[in-house]
Parts: structure tokens; C-alpha cells; sequence
């Protein structure tokens, strides 16, 4: 896991063109244009970031998981990677990678999906899915326009017999990922509020996006 960590070169908060701290369980978007670089900053250490990609003049064109992986020919995202469309088209290529693990195969939590692992009692607890659908309205989309995503940062081990289990992050404060636009995307985070396993180490908290122009 270590061999894919890389960090990149000295960045100024001060040259950055967005600086944005998102709240403990908010959602979030903003457009990436293409050169630009994005920072998703895990802050606090352990808090799955939830991360859906669209093309900025075409909604349509969204991010997909089973092109991503079948590019890459790997089940996780690290250096190197490149954030594929449902049109096969390069959207981003992850720059940096300060952690090492990020899932995109067990997808965004929801009420029903809270209900049948967690219990009935877990049914109004809000979720992620509650987040985007909340995101995407503010751009003109519907709940149908939620596609599955990256959860960066979280922890979700595949087993030879190809199950999953989310467990106990690895990421540390400050940890973080950059990308380079490849096209102009929308970006709409869930900063994930599930506390019922372990993606968030049961206590979910603030994170912060940077952006920076291309500095090539």
C-alpha cells in the first residue's frame, strides 16, 4: 500500500484560488476547471469523504467506478489513477496521495441501507445519499442523477473471497489527495455523517478543499 503514497510539491495556501472548510456531515460542490489542481484534505484523520465527479458542461457525462477500475486494472485509487467518465474519457488524474487507501466499490450510505445493516432505528439518521440528492438539486439534477462514488480516505478490504468490510481508517490529520482536471468537472462531496461502522472512527468531522491553478 505505501509504494502508491506520494506527496507533491510545496503548495501556498495563500496562491490557492478556493480555499473551502467544509462542515462535519455537509455536503459540498464547486467547479474544477481543467489544469486546475483540487486538494481534499482529510483534517481531522479517519473521515471518509464521499465524491461524485460530473462534467461541468454536460451532466450526463458523469464519474464511473467500473470504468475507473477497469482502467487502472485495481480495485482502489491511489497516485497515478485516472478518474474515468461513463463516456470513457479521462476526468482527473490523481497527482498526490498522502494516505494510500480509497475505496470506490462499497458506494454511499443511504436510510434503507442504514436500516437493513444497522437496525429500524438508524432509518432517520442522515446519510450520504440525503447529502448528494440535497448537492445535486442545487445544479438542476435529481436523486437519479446520483451515480456511485469514491469514498476517499475509507478503508474497505477486499477479501480473496471478494467480500468487504468497512473497518478502521488509516488516514491521519492533515492526510490528503490532489487531482488535475482533465476536463471542467463538478465536484459534490458528502462529508460522510454515518456513525454506525467505522469509516468515520464514529465521530465525523470538519474537512477542507483547496484549489490551485495549473502550475505547468
Amino acid at each position: 500500500m505505501t509504494d502508491f503514497i506520494q506527496t507533491s510539491p510545496a503548495r501556498t495556501i495563500e496562491a490557492a484560488v478556493q480555499d473551502h472548510h467544509i462542515p462535519a456531515e455537509a455536503p459540498f460542490s464547486t467547479v474544477i476547471r481543467k489544469g486546475q489542481i483540487v486538494r481534499i484534505e482529510d483534517s481531522y484523520g479517519q473521515q471518509a469523504i464521499d465524491t461524485l465527479f460530473y462534467n461541468a458542461e454536460d451532466f450526463s457525462e458523469r464519474y464511473s467506478n467500473q470504468d475507473t477500475m477497469r482502467e487502472q486494472g485495481a480495485a482502489y485509487i491511489s497516485t497515478g489513477t485516472k478518474i474515468m467518465s461513463n463516456e470513457g474519457r479521462v476526468m482527473l488524474k490523481m497527482t498526490a496521495d498522502s494516505c494510500g487507501r480509497h475505496d470506490t466499490s462499497a458506494g454511499a450510505c443511504s436510510c434503507e441501507s442504514n436500516t437493513v445493516r444497522f437496525g429500524h432505528g438508524t432509518k432517520y439518521l442522515h446519510a450520504c445519499r440525503d447529502n448528494f440528492v440535497i448537492e445535486v438539486s442545487k445544479h438542476g439534477m435529481s436523486k437519479r442523477d446520483v451515480a456511485p462514488n469514491i469514498n476517499f480516505f475509507m478503508n474497505v478490504p477486499i477479501a480473496p473471497d471478494a467480500t468487504m468490510t468497512i473497518v478502521d481508517g488509516i488516514s491521519a490529520p492533515g492526510d490528503y489527495v490532489e487531482l488535475q482536471a482533465e476536463m471542467d468537472v463538478l465536484m459534490v462531496i458528502s462529508n460522510c455523517p454515518q456513525i454506525n461502522n467505522p469509516c468515520n472512527g464514529f465521530d465525523p468531522t470538519p474537512i477542507r478543499v483547496l484549489v490551485w491553478n495549473d502550475e505547468r
